[in-house]
């Protein structure tokens, strides 16, 4: 497998993009640029919370996602979680492959490479590590990363960071749709609720305007809560055009899911993203995805339902649901 990785492939300084991963000429970036003079809401924490809730529920309503600052994460943990995942995809190609995942059958735990094609037969131009965060009846420590040896302490302190964050943020939304603050974390598992840890690499590209790092798409999480060690590439779909968004120094960047869309019988919007990719630089984005036990059940919350705002999506289980989203079956 290691001669297949994207990483193993850029480091033979190839001028020119395999066929393979060469998009169909309307997803390439050359074909669809983003648009300038529109920008991602930016909510700060620094604010009264009321104030803070009303701003997140606009943004979850208008885009689907914001860039969160002054959230009282240490610079430092953040810091620290990014040099293990770089330390990582440093080692050795041999060492980098005892930790191999079976994404072929299902078994995405582990460093992967995005081989699954889609419809088109065309790949992304990515590596992977993936892992659960929490809780820990979900862990399973055999599947972390043992070198760098602070991996595992680095990585569960910010979970612990994000646990309080993605508690604030579940508050705000429920606030949004005028529920009790704790009905929206309820709905998506209350303390079971489930944390996906994924690192990506995107290795410098030869031909980025012919390439896609990850391809449009929805997440399937209840939200997602992302960091980026630079420009991260992501781009949003709004309003019928891509829109950059531009980081700003140690923030975190919020995705509503499609869970969160569902629950709010559609208020609230799962954001359609893509990943650029670079030839100068390579990037690095940690993404936790915040998503509900298997068994969970997932439809549009009955307080907002009523003969005025029926129903918009089927209720089903978060598993029957995933199922369906991978498998591209109609929901």
């Amino acid at each position: 497998m290691g001669a297949d990785r994207v990483q193993n492939l850029a480091s033979m300084g190839v001028d020119r993009l395999p066929e393979q991963f060469v998009r169909e000429a309307h997803e390439r970036p050359e074909n669809s640029k983003a648009i300038e003079g529109k920008d991602v809401p930016v909510i700060s924490l620094n604010h009264p919370f009321q104030k803070v809730g009303e701003e997140i529920a606009r943004a979850c309503q208008e885009w689907g996602i914001f860039i969160l600052t002054d959230h009282n994460i240490p610079p430092e943990s953040i810091k620290a979680l990014q040099d293990v995942g770089r330390q990582f995809f440093e080692l050795p190609v041999e060492e980098k492959e005892k930790y191999a995942n079976d994404a072929a059958n299902g078994n995405l735990e582990g460093y992967g490479t995005k081989m699954v094609k889609n419809q088109a037969m065309k790949l992304e131009w990515i590596d992977y590590y993936f892992h659960m965060l929490s809780p820990p009846s979900n862990v399973d420590y055999t599947k972390w990363p043992r070198d760098p040896p602070s991996y595992r302490e680095v990585t569960e302190e910010y979970g612990k960071e994000l646990t309080r964050v993605s508690d604030l943020i579940l508050v705000a939304l429920s606030n949004g749709l005028g529920l009790e603050e704790g009905a929206m974390k309820e709905a998506v598992g209350g303390d079971k609720l489930v944390m996906e840890m994924k690192i990506n690499l995107y290795p410098r590209c030869p031909q980025p305007e012919l390439a896609l790092g990850v391809e449009a798409h929805t997440d399937m999480s209840a939200i997602t809560i992302l960091v980026a060690d630079r420009r991260s590439g992501l781009q949003v779909w709004k309003d019928g055009n891509w829109v950059a968004v531009d980081l700003l120094p140690g923030s975190l960047v919020i995705h509503v899911g499609d869970q969160i869309e569902v629950l709010s019988n559609g208020k609230y919007k799962s954001v359609l993203h893509r990943s650029l990719v670079s030839k100068d630089d390579v990037r690095m984005s940690w993404a936790v995805f915040c998503v509900p036990p298997l068994e969970t059940i997932i439809g549009p919350l009955p307080q907002l339902i009523n003969e005025n705002n029926p129903p918009l999506f089927t209720t089903k289980s978060y598993k029957e649901f995933q199922y369906r989203k991978i498998n591209k079956l109609p929901q």
